[in-house]
Parts: structure tokens; sequence; C-alpha cells
């Protein structure tokens, strides 16, 4: 894979792919896509002797094109490794257009590891409250299963995945410790701190998938900072440094550079299998006894969308017509504290300091249901900050010593509750490279989420001021942060309102499953990947009992 192909992955397996599998005709279980919930699932049916196929539509990342492993790191960044595939316009990619009021701008990823490759690292569980949204406060919809059926699951990723962390966190339920210590909070976490302890507020050490030191042949983070432009040192926990190794020493099959064109079912209506282009463009298809669609909450609506047939004339597992809405973004933003001193938020970890769920749940004093979360972190790199701050000419350079390394960001993260009307439908207007149509995305926030989100920045610039900030600026939600895609084939018990069953099974396909954020019920108001992979852990279990009840 060349640079200017995409993305990066912070451990080198080119090679670890099985380029021989796509000459297999059929397999137990076909997985498709690589992420977060593909390499989970893969990683506990393989280790149980399944047969596992896995097709991903991008490909290895070599170490070479990790940006922080260049003195460019910043330009190459916002080039091949930019987030917004729109931008990025690479091979593995497809169109995204994003509409509505208030347009998201899209993050995501085609890679081993998946969207994953591109994060930070944050890595929460959702709260109890999270799964009852709609029997507690009246806010979108219960999820059918509870925070205590993922407890198990959580646990034993955040061991294979490596998590540092602080148990004991008084809001959040009981939990064992965590597999490794905190990753260093610096001089800005201490300043929070002051911050958070002047105002009354509670605080807790921020959850990492970051080394703080050595686990399971990997070295500890060095603190080199902006983790979400790769981690040279493998410090970073990614699906494809945890899961994948371990999944193909299993057995399981890794094809990469196949782009799936559609599901396939049996006359039965039972999902067998699906059609892929491989890495020359060839047409293939794989039989399957189960077939789990891992592809995100834009990808997996798409690929359901585009998987039409007599029985399913407006796309696979869709009679409830839900498949691609209640699209689920977050109400996200930045508030950006400028210190006068020195806050070395160029040294360690860039979300691990310390966080906030003190305005997490329902208050009947808010003008909102839901509320959000409070991530208290490091600035922002020297390009990034340059261009906000610093525009060409006179003052270029007093204006970027002014703000450089004297910043400090508080990243807001509210609920966002379920609406039809937010969706993703297939564009036919901008295909990809191989005529397969590209998306469109349609986003407006409700009038709940502009209150939840008004209230998260009040709230974000006090603690800003609290902790010694001379002044404050917001990015707003013009556009939507684009990290979170969840919600667009979501799970639930009634089949006229959900895709998929408790199990993440498919109502209307026996033997589809579809296991990734598009899941989600609702978003609860922190970051996926956690969830996504415990839930993905689960599902895998459902799908082992299920073969063997058979």
């Amino acid at each position: 894979m060349s640079a200017a192909e995409g993305v990066a992955d912070a451990t080198s397996t080119a090679g670890a792919s099985d380029d021989t599998a796509g000459a297999i005709p059929e397999t137990d279980v076909l997985v498709i896509g690589a992420g977060a919930a593909g390499a989970a699932v893969a990683w506990s049916l393989a280790r149980r002797g399944v047969q596992v196929v896995c097709l991903e539509q991008g490909d290895w990342i070599d170490d070479a094109d990790i940006p922080k492993a260049h003195r460019d790191w910043e330009v190459r960044g916002r080039h091949y490794w930019n987030a917004s595939p729109g931008k990025r316009r690479g091979p593995a990619d497809y169109p995204v257009t994003n509409l509505g009021e208030n347009p998201v701008d899209v993050y995501m990823y085609s890679a081993v590891g998946g969207s994953a490759v591109g994060y930070g690292g944050h890595f929460w569980r959702l709260m109890p409250s999270d799964f009852k949204t709609r029997s507690l406060d009246g806010f979108g919809v219960d999820w059918p299963i509870d925070y205590e059926d993922l407890v198990p699951y959580y646990e034993i990723n955040e061991q294979q995945m490596g998590v540092s962390g602080l148990a004991g966190d008084p809001t959040a339920p009981d939990r064992h410790d965590l597999a490794l210590p905190p990753v260093p909070i610096g001089t800005i976490g201490n300043k929070w701190i002051d911050g958070f302890e002047k105002l009354g507020w509670y605080y807790w050490a921020q959850s990492q998938a970051i080394l703080s030191v050595d686990h399971k042949g990997r070295t500890a983070c060095v603190n080199r900072g902006f983790c979400a432009f790769g981690c040279p040192s493998g410090a970073l926990s990614l699906p494809s440094n945890t899961y994948w190794p371990e999944a193909l020493d299993a057995g399981a099959h890794l094809v990469t550079s196949a782009r799936v064109r559609e599901v396939t079912i049996d006359d039965d209506g039972h999902a067998d299998g699906a059609v892929y282009y491989d890495a020359d463009g060839v047409v293939r298809t794989i039989r399957a006894k189960t077939v789990v669609i891992c592809g995100n909450g834009i990808g997996t609506p798409r690929l359901l969308l585009m998987s039409t047939s007599e029985r399913f004339p407006d796309g696979l597992a869709n009679s409830s017509g839900q498949v691609g809405r209640n699209f689920l973004p977050h109400v996200q933003t930045m508030v950006i504290a400028h210190f006068p001193e020195r806050t070395d938020a160029d040294r360690g970890a860039w979300g691990g300091t310390v966080s906030s769920r003190h305005f997490y749940e329902t208050d009947p004093d808010n003008d909102h249901l839901r509320g959000f979360a409070m991530v208290a972190m490091r600035g922002y790199s020297p390009l990034n900050t340059a261009l906000q701050t610093a525009p060409w000419g006179e003052g270029h350079h007093a204006a970027l010593e002014h703000h450089l390394n004297h910043e400090a960001t508080i990243w807001v993260c509210g609920d966002d509750e379920p609406e039809a009307h937010n969706r993703v439908e297939l564009d036919w207007d901008d295909l990809d490279a191989f005529g397969l149509p590209g998306v469109k995305t349609y986003y407006t926030l409700s009038e709940n989420s502009k209150k939840l989100g008004a209230h998260g920045i009040q709230r974000a610039t006090e603690l800003a001021y609290a902790a010694g900030a001379d002044s404050v600026r917001v990015l707003g939600f013009d556009s939507i942060l684009g990290w979170h895609l969840l919600g667009t084939a979501r799970m639930g018990s009634d089949p006229t309102d959900s895709v998929v069953d408790a199990d993440h099974q498919a109502h209307d396909v026996p033997g589809l499953f579809i296991v990734d954020g598009s899941s989600f019920a609702t978003g609860a108001a922190v970051n996926p990947t956690h969830t996504i992979q415990a839930l993905a852990l689960r599902a895998a279990d459902r799908i082992w009992e299920l073969r063997h009840a058979e």
C-alpha cells in the first residue's frame, strides 16, 4: 500500500492476510469489514475452531505510511490520512455527500482496523441508564438488552485491547481494575483538575486504549501526542495490533481490497454469502452459513440497501423501512481554552487527562432531556492551531506564538435522540470506481440537541475559566463532528421499527448478523468503540450458541 492510498496502522502486518483466500468458495462464517467489530467477531469465533473469512475493502497499513513517523506529519494528516473520505478520496473509499440543516462531516477509514486507525483511544463504557432512556426519561427508545448483559464482554475487551485507566469511578457501576494504570495527565491535566475542584464538579481519570506500561509484547506510550495521526510506537491499541494477529494465528482468513457488492440469500431467504470485487477487479462469490456485516453506521446501511432482490426490493433486512434511518453522530463540539502559561499540549496522549459525566443524566432543572460528557484534553496540533488562529500575512507569527502550546480543549459529547429523518441513503449520481453508489447523509439537530449542545458549551466554558484560562473560543456545530456513526440498523424487539434483534440477527433474514455502531438503539454520550467491541464479542457468543442449537 502506498502513502497515497489512505490510512495507517501502528503495527505493520502487511502480508499477514491470506491472499489466497479470494479463491475460497465457501466458509462457515463470513465477516464483512475488518474494523473494531469485525476483528472481535473473527477473533472470538476462530479461537473456537470456526472457519472464518473476513472481506475488507481497504488494506493493511505499512509503518511507513503513519504520518507521525515523518516530520511533515500534519501535512500528511490532512491529505492521505484525512479522516473524511470526501477529502481523502483514496482508492478504497466511496463518495459521501453530507446534507441537512446541520451536515455531518463524516469521518471513517477503509483499512484493516477500520475507523479506529485514526481514533484517539478514548475508551468508555456506557452507563446503565443509556440502555433505558425511553423508560427513564421519555427519550429515544429502549435497547432490548441491559448494561449487565455487556459487563463480561467489556471486561474481555479491556484485557484484550490493553486499556489504561482507574477503577472506582463513583458515577459508574462497580468494575474490576482496568488492565493498566492511567496514562500520565501532564501539566494541563492538573489545571483541569483545579478547575473541576473549584466548581465542585466530579471528574475522573480518562480511560484510554493506550498502553501506560508494556503489555502483551507492545511497548508503553512515549508521549508523542496527537494520537489520531498514528502511533509509531504501537502503544495505541488498535484492532490490527490486538485482535487481528491472534485471529489470524487461530486460523481466520482476511482478504483485503475486497469490495462487497451485495449480500446474497438462498431460496428460503437465508443469508448465504456475498458477491465482491477482489484486488484485481474480478467478481467473486463466496458462500457462508452465517454472514456478519461490520461496515459501520454508513457502510452497513449502504451494503444492505445495495442488496436488493425480488424478496427484498427496498434493500436487505429492510421490511421495517428503518435501514439507514435514525442516524446518530452525537452532539459534538470543542471548547478551546487559552492559558497565559504553557500547557505542554504536545506531550502525552491527546485525550488522556481527566473527564466528567457530571451533567450526563437527565436533570429536571434543564430545558433538555439527557446530558453530555466533558473530556478535558490537551490542545490542538501546530498546523491546526495556525489554521484556526493565525491567518497568513502580517501578524501571523505573533498570533501563532500567542496560541501555540498555550491552549487546551474540552470536548463536549451529548446524547442524540434517534429521529427517522436523520438518515443515510444511496447516491446513484456519485459512484465509486466500480460503479457502485456512494451515499448521502442527512442530519438536522433537534431542538433538544440544540439546547443540550448549548448547555454543554456553557459548562465547558465555565470549566475553562475556572482552570485559569484567559479566553475561550468555540468550534460550534457547523459542521457536526462525524467520528461516531451510529443507529442506522438499530437493535430492537419489534421487527416493525428495528432491523436486528437482541442477538444482532436481522429480523427479516435468518443467518444475517449486523454487528457495528449501526445496531445502537440510542447513542449515549460517550465514544462508542468499546461498546461496539463488547457487542461484537457478545454477538459472536450468540452465533456460536445458535450454531450448536441447530
